[in-house]
C-alpha cells in the first residue's frame, strides 16, 4: 500500500507547510469523533491570491479550476496540522465549495473538479466523496473560489 506521502512525491504535490491564517474567530480545522471538518480554505499561495473577482467575467474557468486545487490543498494543510499525517486520513467524506460567479456563469462543477481531481490523485478511491458545487455574488478578499474538506481518519 502506497503512504500518502509516497504519493504526493509520486505527484510532485508540495502541501504547504502551514494553512493560511484564519480571517476571523475561528480555526483552520477541528476534530470531531472520526472526522476533521476544515473551514473554507482560499486559493492563497504564500498569503496572495493568485487571481481575484468573478468566475465568468475577471477570472476564466481555466483559472478558477486551479484556484479550487490550491483550496483543496490548503485544506489538506489544516487536515495536516490537526492530524499530524494525512496517512491517518482513510476517507475524504464530503467537499463544499463556493465559486464567485458571474450572474451568467454555470460552470461551478466543472470548476470544483480541480479540487476533486487533486483529492482523488492523492488518495484514490479514499479521496472520493459526496460535493457541494455553489455559485455565491462574492467571497472573502474578493477571491473567486472556496473549499472546505470533511475526512474521516483512524
Amino acid at each position: 500500500m502506497t503512504t500518502v506521502s509516497a504519493r504526493l512525491a509520486d505527484l510532485g504535490i508540495t502541501i504547504p507547510h502551514r494553512s493560511p491564517a484564519p480571517a476571523g474567530v475561528y480555526v483552520p480545522a477541528v476534530v470531531s469523533g472520526g472526522l476533521v471538518l476544515t473551514a473554507g480554505q482560499l486559493p492563497l499561495v504564500d498569503g496572495r491570491l493568485p487571481v481575484t473577482g468573478k468566475v465568468g467575467a475577471e477570472v476564466t474557468p481555466e483559472e478558477a479550476y486551479g484556484c479550487a486545487r490550491t483550496s483543496a490543498l490548503n485544506a489538506l494543510s489544516a487536515v495536516l496540522e490537526v492530524l499530524g499525517s494525512l496517512d491517518r486520513v482513510t476517507r475524504v467524506v464530503k467537499v463544499v465549495g463556493f465559486v464567485a460567479s458571474d450572474p451568467a456563469f454555470t460552470g461551478q462543477p466543472g470548476v470544483l473538479d480541480g479540487a476533486s481531481e487533486v483529492l482523488g490523485a492523492i488518495f484514490g478511491d479514499a479521496g472520493v466523496h459526496a460535493r457541494s458545487a455553489v455559485g455565491v455574488a462574492v467571497l472573502p478578499l474578493d477571491a473567486p473560489v472556496e473549499v472546505e474538506l470533511t475526512v474521516e481518519f483512524a
